[in-house]
């Protein structure tokens, strides 16, 4: 990285987990960070002394317009935009579900993910080079029993990551999608609407990937000389071959 440019980077949903280990391992790199996600205490704690962390919440689109204007205003540029928010809610069949979990997970993982990419895309185009990074998952392209609301929203994700590429193709902007499997994060206690032993049964006799894993990967993707495009990372735990098939040690 140049000396003289210091590129600047979004990430959302860095209030924990992969956003939060992701805003880390940027910030090392000297990457200015800019944070966001609605738990503003927690991202402040997250970010430290290495950037600005910003109230966001992206199911709400006057929230993501102030938390652009701020970054144009400090920073007047996005070199990485890291679509990190999502979560998942709810295991139950589809006869069963509840309408509100799978509201909340199409509100969060795609609507919120396009309109955050449609209101930073003119910063992303000032850049020397831009990047925008997708939060996935293996959820994305496979499915299974009671994941139907989940699994739908990261088949759009995935979708709209194609789109992007072929829509800012010619553009010097990367679009890379990171696409985890069992990642041990709040992810399953947020699932499990805070149920602690439900969420712990998801990595019982496994040893699942951390947040830090999938950061890894992401740095990876946006340190790439601007000629190369990570399109798309794959990456599970060795005992998982698929969303369900997982090798457990009893």
């Amino acid at each position: 990285m140049a000396s003289n440019y210091r590129p600047v980077a979004v990430v959302t949903g860095a209030s924990s987990g992969i956003g939060a280990a992701t805003v880390v391992a940027l910030g090392r790199l000297g990457y200015r960070i800019v944070a966001g996600a609605r738990r503003v205490e927690r991202v402040q704690r997250v970010v430290g002394e290495r950037g600005l962390a910003l109230p966001l919440d992206v199911t709400n689109l006057d929230s993501i317009n102030a938390f652009v204007e701020e970054v144009q205003k400090k920073f007047g540029r996005i070199d990485v935009l890291v679509n990190n928010a999502g979560l998942a809610r709810g295991l139950t069949p589809i006869a069963e579900a509840s309408d509100q979990d799978w509201i909340e997970m199409w509100e969060t993982n795609v609507l919120g993910l396009m309109r955050v990419t449609r209101a930073c895309l003119p910063l992303l185009r000032k850049a020397r080079h831009g990047h925008i990074v997708n939060l996935g998952s293996i959820a994305g392209f496979e499915t299974y029993v009671g994941g139907a609301g989940y699994t739908a929203s990261k088949h759009a994700v995935h979708a709209i990551s194609r789109t992007l590429r072929l829509e800012l193709n010619g553009e010097p902007i990367r679009v890379t999608e990171v696409m985890p499997g069992m990642v041990e994060t709040e992810f399953s206690i947020v699932r499990f609407h805070g149920d602690r032993q439900a969420a712990k049964k998801v990595y019982q006799g496994v040893k699942p990937l951390v947040a830090a894993d999938i950061a890894d990967c992401i740095v990876y993707a946006v340190t790439r000389p601007a000629h190369v495009d990570i399109d798309e990372i794959v990456v599970r735990p060795i005992a998982q071959a698929t969303a369900w098939k997982v090798a457990r040690k009893t």
